[in-house]
Formats: structure tokens, sequence, C-alpha cells
């Protein structure tokens, strides 16, 4: 590990609460314009990205995102609001220096930390023809 890794997240009140996850997938809606997508490329289900989507939009006075009804022929989607953009830019810059401060803070220890190798076990493997069956006597 080259510098420390931080993951934090930041509570606004009891029921609001902004962190990595969410933070990936405001950042993966605003580049794929739609939560379907952004929950497939994250990993997750499109309800976990539901549930998130919409915690965040009530937890604020204003909303992160709008979705649009989509149908057959498509038009739906999901669009971050300038508030979404904002929470994005804000959480990012404040990664940002989290990081730069961790690193500077951790330095000294960051220099004689050892990365510890992995020791594999030496398996032998045993075919059952080369076993002895316990029920017959073997002569030498």
């Amino acid at each position: 590990m080259k510098h420390p890794t931080i993951r934090f997240r930041i509570d606004f009140g009891p029921e609001c609460a902004v962190g990595p996850g969410k933070m990936a997938l405001l950042e993966q809606i605003e580049r794929a314009g739609s939560l379907s997508k952004a929950a497939r490329d994250n990993g997750m289900s499109y309800r976990r990205a539901w549930q998130l989507l919409d915690s965040l939009n009530s937890s604020f006075a204003e909303p992160v995102a709008m979705t649009r009804m989509g149908g057959y022929r498509g038009g739906g989607g999901t669009t971050l609001t300038p508030f979404g953009k904002r929470l994005i830019r804000l959480y990012r810059a404040f990664d940002s220096h989290i990081h730069a401060h961790a690193a500077k803070h951790f330095a000294s220890i960051r220099t004689v930390t050892r990365v510890k190798r992995r020791v594999r076990a030496v398996t032998r493997i045993v075919h059952l023809s080369d076993r002895k069956p316990r029920h017959i006597a073997w002569s030498s």
C-alpha cells in the first residue's frame, strides 16, 4: 500500500448519510443517464439503487436526481440536478483533502510498513489408486 486509504461517511442527520457507495451511484448516473445502467455498472440490483437514490432525494431539501418515466421506446432516464452535481463536487473535494492530509500525517508510518507475503502451503496430492486399501493385506 503506497498511501493510507480512507473511506468515510458524512452523517447530515439521523436518517441522512452520504458515503462512497451513494457517491459512486450518483457519479455513474451522471455518466450513464440511467438508474438501471448505473446499478448494473456498480454491481447492485436496480431495487437497491432505487432505494439509495430515494433516500438521497428524501434526505435533503432539494432532490439530487430527477427521473423520467420511460417505456417500450425509451425516453426515460435519470439526470442529476444541480444540487446533486454540487453534492458530488463537495464530497470529492473533501475526499481529496482527507486523503492528502492522511498521506502527509502518516508519511513516517507509511515508509516502514511492510507488506506481508502470503505463504503457500505445499499440498501433497494422493491419488486413490496410490493408496493401500485397508481390507487387503499387502506383503512386501
